[in-house]
């Protein structure tokens, strides 16, 4: 998940680096949406680990 946070970031810069916009626009917008939700996926697992008597990382 956070892979594909990190490509959307990279073509966001690179579309917005060679004046497209739009196409960098969205690319940030979808990358935002992916890291918010590794960052939800990550606590949620991190929770049930911590609950099933498993220390955290």
């Amino acid at each position: 998940m956070l892979g594909w946070a990190l490509t959307f970031l990279v073509v966001a810069l690179i579309a917005a680096a060679l004046g497209f916009g739009g196409i960098a626009g969205t690319s940030a917008g979808i990358a935002q949406i992916l890291f918010v939700i590794f960052i939800v996926l990550f606590v949620v697992a991190m929770i049930a680990r911590a609950l099933r008597g498993r220390p955290p990382l």
